[in-house]
């Protein structure tokens, strides 16, 4: 058998090895183990399609007939895969269970009918081929992969939407867990699944076979992306995002009783420091101030004031802002309140997010030591990690979104 090794063909083989490769390293790789091992399935799935197109494009079919209906169709396994990834990597509780089964339906009865076809004898495949392969199951294995690619690519993008406007609501530090990497796959597959739209209508409706399909090409490129960037996402262990119990949450706390607030306790803090409210209060003026009454009955329900104080001190008297990576539960545990109780306080009486409320902490706390002598001691950005930030690039983004100014240019105003 002779290959010619085209530039196509070159780039297939080595695209398939590499996912091979990079699927074996996801499956074994401690961090993110249950959703590794769904992407390192969905690589090997990918690149088993893959391998077809290598085929064609070497002539392999055309040397030796009996690779036809070989078992690398696994192709219904996409979408699944791919939303099961998302599921589980945003929630680090997530299990399979058997009533996730019916999912993978599908590709069972794929897998099985080319295991089968596999073990007849040749003349049996040609029959198949010819008579019911060709003009039926092909169309339904195009189709309905499509189908189902796009289904459930719909599914994952509506989940990552989801779990980006909880994610501020729980974490201080989300630089590393907002998946941005992983939207732009799914942009990807998007486009993806509108490529093999058009071949669909030009097989269906003009005939055209392999004429311009480049859905392989596409899926080589976001097998290669998956392989080199999969590897590098962030331990997300501390991720417990679960849409369903997220919206029950957030009804059962608008439906509480509203409550006038009671005065809040003015709390005692550090003799040296600046009081930290007054510091926020400076850098997001608008975001600081708590709603005193409830002008009526269908107002905005108001956070309890004893809530509030507590948070307050948690923040502002022991100071838990220096935390790099502080989440909602760590707060919870730390005051012994309730995490939906302080995400509806925070919401509600502080009209901010919990990323925004410490972030504007952390600022002020910048802003304070800049203005002491003893910032010479330290680098700007070594105040910014005492202060509580853990990157120098969350440090810039933040400081400017609370100040409207960079922090070197904040530094030299300061140094005037």
């Amino acid at each position: 058998m002779q290959i010619p090794f085209t530039p196509l063909v070159v780039v297939l083989l080595a695209v398939v090895a590499q996912a091979v490769f990079a699927a074996g390293l996801l499956w074994l790789a401690p961090a993110n183990r249950l959703p590794n091992r769904f992407l390192a399935l969905l690589m090997l799935a990918i690149a088993l399609w893959l391998l077809d197109g290598f085929f064609r494009e070497a002539n392999i079919y055309g040397q030796n007939a009996n690779w036809y209906f070989a078992p690398i169709y696994y192709s219904f396994a996409f979408g699944p895969l791919l939303y099961f990834y998302v599921r589980s990597l945003v929630n680090h509780d997530f299990r399979l269970q058997r009533r996730h089964v019916w999912h993978f339906g599908p590709v069972l009865l794929q897998a099985g009918l080319y295991w089968w076809l596999r073990l007849q004898p040749y003349s049996t495949r040609l029959w198949f081929w010819e008579t019911v392969h060709q003009p039926y199951t092909y169309r339904v294995e195009f189709i309905g992969t499509w189908v189902s690619l796009t289904v459930y690519l719909g599914l994952s993008l509506r989940l990552l939407q989801q779990y980006r406007r909880w994610l501020p609501d729980n974490f201080s530090e989300v630089s590393k867990l907002r998946l941005q990497w992983l939207r732009v796959l799914l942009v990807l597959v998007g486009v993806v699944s509108a490529q093999w739209l058009l071949e669909v209508v030009l097989r269906e409706f003009f005939g055209l076979y392999y004429a311009y399909d480049y859905s392989t090409e596409l899926l080589g490129v976001v097998v290669f992306l998956v392989g080199v960037v999969g590897l590098r996402q962030a331990d997300m262990r501390a991720v417990r995002f679960e849409p369903e119990l997220a919206e029950q949450e957030l009804a059962a706390l608008e439906l509480q009783p509203v409550s006038t607030p009671l005065a809040v306790p003015t709390l005692p803090l550090q003799p040296d420091a600046t009081p930290a409210a007054s510091l926020v209060a400076e850098a997001a003026p608008e975001t600081t101030a708590i709603q005193a009454t409830a002008t009526t009955a269908t107002a905005a329900p108001v956070a309890d004031a004893a809530v509030v104080a507590r948070i307050r001190q948690a923040l502002e008297q022991e100071r838990l802002y220096l935390n790099p990576t502080l989440t909602l539960a760590e707060l919870s545990a730390h005051t012994g309140l309730a995490a939906r109780l302080i995400s509806f306080t925070v919401n509600n009486g502080f009209g901010q997010s919990f990323n925004d409320l410490v972030n504007g902490y952390r600022v002020a706390e910048v802003k304070r030591r800049l203005a002491t002598p003893d910032a010479r001691r330290l680098t700007l950005l070594g105040i910014a990690f005492e202060s509580g930030f853990n990157s120098k690039t969350t440090f810039n983004r933040i400081f400017k979104q609370f100040t409207g100014t960079a922090p070197r240019d904040w530094n030299a105003g300061v140094a005037e």
